[in-house]
Order: structure tokens, then C-alpha cells, then sequence
């Protein structure tokens, strides 16, 4: 180095942030719920679930407020709010889903996401590329949507409906999945002196019997994984695993997946962009 040579301010600030902690965020904004988590490259260091509501776009600011990040990626329904409102890339929720499930169970599998207002069959590989996916979103049939209106027919919370009840006959069904025509089996069958355990039964095979022939289209050996709001329905697990004949797993968090592979993807282009910056 010549005599009297000075690095530049910029310099010293570039060794100031190589020393700091970096932190990536992820947004999950779906129909029914919002989710962020905070990742700093090896673990989860804060994670937040909130209801959404009409004014999606504060919800996103007074979650954002509250976290210091690097980086941020959005995915869900209402990751165009995130993209515009604070300049963040976005991704699909399918690929979310299927970043943030390899970072717990790695290898090939096929994810199972039931959300509030859709259903998603995805295969992944063991990179966690998504190789083939088939999805339900035309109407909320079989999604937490369905179970909210049908736990309040039948003056139930969602934990209690979730619950292992156990049916006096097997041989119930709901003939609609319709959201607005179950609804109205439901009342008809309660008027007719049905017991609930019966119709919760009921409700949930017919879920099941709508959403098998989706895994059986993507599914072909390996895990299944359960994400989502209903992967927290014991009834809906049990009989999953029951009409699949193998253990069916579930994420430590699964209303957390999606926001965690954003987190993920977030923290990769940030360590990307550093590792030129170095060049």
C-alpha cells in the first residue's frame, strides 16, 4: 500500500455490514391469514401469524414494522400488495411451499397444502424444484373456508370439530361439498335428529374423497407432507393416513411453510448479491 493512501468511507461501511447479522423475511399473504418469518440463514429467529382482514395492506405494514430484514420476498394471494408497497420480489405460493418443506424433510416428496380458500398437490425433488402440481381453487370446497362454515352450523369451535370424534355408524355421507349446499345437508340431517359425531364424520371423509384423486394425479412414492391450516385437523390426519396406508407428516409449523421458503429465497438472492459485490 502507498504512503498516505486512505481506504474510502464505503469501505469501511462494506466490512461494517459483512459483520452484521443478516436477516431475510418472508410473507405469506393468503385469504384467510397473513404469516411472516424472519430467517437469518440458519434458523428461524421470529415468526408471526395474524387474520387477515379488509385492509390487508396495513396488516403487511404493522407486521413488516415490527421486524428489522435485509431482504424480503412475498408469496400468496396478496404478495402484489407486497411487491408494489415495498418494491419486494414475489414468488408463487406453489414454489414457497415447496423451498420451505425441503428445508425440514429433504428428499423427493409430494406436498399436500390445504389452505383457507384452495387446495394444492405439489411434487418436489430432492433440489426442491417443483416438478408437477395440480390445484383446486375454483370454489371453497374441502379447504379451512368449508370447515370454518361447517363447525359454526353445527355450534362447534374448529378445535372441538378438529377432535377425534368417534361416529356411532360409518355409512353417513354429505352428498355436496358445495360451501352453501353442505350447509344446507348439515341443517336437514341436525333436523332429522343426526348426531354431530356422525356429520363431522361425514363432512370430513367426503374432504378426504374429493382430495385423493388430486394426490393420486401428483403422488408417486416418498413422503407426504400435510402444510397448511387444516394439516392442524386431527380427524382430517387420521383419515388421510388411513386412506393413503403411510404415515402422512407434518411440518413443526404448517401455517409457516409458504413464509418460510420466501424467507429462504430472500436470504439466497442476498448472499447471491453479496458474493458479487465482493467480485
Amino acid at each position: 500500500m502507498k504512503e498516505g493512501f486512505t481506504y474510502p468511507p464505503s469501505f469501511f461501511l462494506f466490512l461494517m455490514n459483512m459483520k452484521k447479522q443478516k436477516t431475510a423475511a418472508g410473507i405469506d399473504v393468503g385469504s384467510r391469514t397473513i404469516k411472516l418469518v424472519v430467517y437469518d440463514g440458519k434458523q428461524i429467529v421470529h415468526e408471526k401469524i395474524v387474520d387477515n382482514s379488509y385492509n390487508t395492506s396495513e396488516l403487511i405494514k404493522q407486521l413488516l414494522d415490527e421486524v428489522r430484514y435485509d431482504a424480503l420476498v412475498a408469496a400468496g394471494y396478496g404478495r402484489a400488495l407486497v411487491e408494489i408497497g415495498w418494491n419486494s420480489p414475489s414468488v408463487s405460493e406453489i414454489t414457497a411451499f415447496a423451498i420451505g418443506c425441503s428445508q425440514e424433510f429433504p428428499g423427493e416428496k409430494t406436498v399436500l397444502d390445504i389452505g383457507g380458500q384452495d387446495t394444492k398437490v405439489i411434487r418436489v425433488n430432492d433440489q426442491g424444484k417443483v416438478l408437477k402440481f395440480e390445484m383446486n381453487d375454483r370454489c371453497a370446497a374441502g379447504t379451512g373456508k368449508f370447515f370454518e362454515v361447517m363447525a359454526k352450523t353445527l355450534n362447534l369451535t374448529l378445535d372441538d370439530f378438529a377432535d377425534l370424534f368417534e361416529p356411532k355408524k360409518k355409512t353417513l355421507k354429505i352428498n355436496s361439498l358445495c360451501t352453501v349446499f353442505a350447509e344446507s345437508e348439515v341443517i336437514s340431517l341436525l333436523a332429522k335428529g343426526e348426531s354431530r359425531e356422525n356429520i363431522v364424520y361425514a363432512l370430513h371423509k367426503s374432504v378426504i374423497n374429493k382430495i385423493i384423486p388430486l394426490i393420486k394425479k401428483v403422488h408417486t412414492t416418498g413422503d407426504i407432507v400435510f402444510c397448511g391450516g387444516c394439516a392442524k385437523n386431527h380427524l382430517l390426519h387420521a383419515l388421510f393416513e388411513e386412506e393413503m396406508n403411510q404415515t402422512i407428516l407434518i411440518p413443526r409449523s404448517p401455517q409457516l411453510v409458504g413464509a418460510y421458503g420466501a424467507s429462504v429465497i430472500a436470504m439466497n438472492s442476498l448472499l447471491k448479491k453479496q458474493s458479487q459485490d465482493m467480485k
